[in-house]
């Protein structure tokens, strides 16, 4: 069965030529004027949906959350289309949440080729077995991080790290964006206290660290997380008590390596 796509953009122009082209190609595909496509996507599940920034019913970027945010659609990458080139747009679209990107007018060539390319670098990592040698699995009321039913010993800071990336699967996140998330208002940090956590993170659970299979640097913008995890013992996720809040060990301030500045409390 060819794997089905989703173009979202109220420019006709740009749905057709995505249409015929996907589809000359072997995809299917279906085309909408709105965002309001949560309920067809579920239904349906589509292996990509591509879907302008500037929507005229509602933008694209909060569509995208959406789509992050649902877990029948963890699966589904996004990439959006852009009416133009500026870092702003570029920066906006990866940090929301899409995999890629590609600037209008649309070119039947380019749009093909960043579609396979994003469908196979997603099934490459969706193939890792969820079973046997490759698999992962957090315990988070336990605080237990295991590979291959081995346990891996992490620092506080380390978790906190691999769980939060484990849970935006396949999003971009940039270093300021885990600084808040998993350092939060430390003080005596900078992005790259990220780096170096990552680094120390990659030494015990990547088999091959020259090619991360878990931990993908994008390079530019920040890291993505690749895989499919196996959760356990997750009664106390979203819980906001002291026990799952508790400050940081003074140890774990040493991924930030002798930071030469620091970051305000109130994030300037």
């Amino acid at each position: 069965m060819s794997q089905l796509i989703f173009v979202v953009d109220h420019d006709i122009e740009s749905c057709e030529l995505a249409r015929h082209s996907l589809e000359h190609v072997g995809y299917s595909v279906r085309t909408f004027s709105t965002t309001d496509v949560m309920a067809e996507a579920e239904s349906s599940r589509p292996s990509l949906i591509l879907i302008s920034l500037r929507m005229q019913d509602c933008d694209g970027i909060s569509t995208c959350r959406r789509i992050r945010e649902n877990p029948l659609l963890s699966m589904t990458s996004v990439i959006f289309l852009l009416e133009d080139a500026t870092e702003e747009q570029r920066v906006l679209a990866l940090e929301s949440g899409g995999d890629d990107y590609l600037i209008k007018p649309l070119t039947t060539a380019g749009l093909i080729a960043s579609v396979r390319a994003v469908l196979r670098r997603f099934s490459s990592a969706d193939a890792i077995p969820r079973t046997g040698e490759s698999q992962m699995v957090i315990d988070s009321s336990a605080m237990r991080l295991s590979v291959s039913g081995v346990d891996v010993p992490v620092t506080f800071l380390e978790f906190r790290l691999v769980d939060y990336l484990s849970r935006h699967q396949g999003q971009v996140l940039t270093r300021d964006v885990l600084l808040d998330a998993v350092w939060g208002d430390r003080r005596f940090v900078t992005p790259r206290s990220v780096d170096v956590c990552i680094r120390r993170v990659r030494e015990k659970i990547e088999p091959n660290r020259a090619q991360p299979r878990y931990l993908k640097t994008v390079h530019g913008v920040g890291y993505r997380w690749d895989a499919m995890v196996g959760r356990q013992s997750a009664s106390n996720e979203g819980c906001n008590c002291p026990a799952c809040t508790r400050q940081m060990d003074v140890s774990d301030l040493a991924c930030a390596e002798k930071t030469k500045g620091r970051r305000s409390a109130a994030r300037d």
